[in-house]
């Protein structure tokens, strides 16, 4: 704040008068996400993401995704709040206009009994380079 000026204390507000605060353009924000890097020094060669899932039979299984890696840029996202018609609440999530994968993937998936054993009968690999165009907003409230 600038020297000499001076607000209104902080205090509560009630359901009413918060419904009443008009806000100007909610939050937004970019992101550049980049998961287990080969190149760094000191890379970990051998990571694993699991799920354990528990069986009918009491016994649990994993999905077990080997070394998930790449980098994922997310150009602007949004989060606002708006009224519905019936005077309810909603947050909007805008959708980003471009998201870009690079080398995103992972190097095995399997579905084991133990998640830390060896990887023995993958179903595959996944490696996604390439851009995505999303627009939108996917829009959340509460009962």
């Amino acid at each position: 704040m600038a020297q000499g000026v001076r607000g209104a204390p902080l205090r509560a507000l009630a359901d009413e008068e918060m419904a009443k605060v008009a806000g100007q353009d909610g939050v937004s924000f970019a992101a550049h996400i980049v998961i287990n890097d080969p190149t760094l020094v000191g890379a970990v060669s051998d990571s694993r993401l699991s799920l354990g899932f528990a069986g009918a039979d009491g016994h649990s299984r994993y999905l077990v995704l080997r070394n998930v890696r790449g980098t994922i840029d997310m150009s602007t996202v949004a989060i606002d709040v708006h009224t519905r018609a019936d005077g309810g609440d909603y947050l909007a999530l805008t959708l980003p206009n471009t998201v870009k994968f690079e080398r995103f993937g992972f190097e095995s998936m399997s579905v084991q009994n133990d998640p830390l054993a060896p990887v023995t009968a993958s179903m595959g690999s996944l490696d996604i380079t390439g851009t995505v165009n999303m627009t939108g907003q996917l829009h959340l409230w509460a009962h």
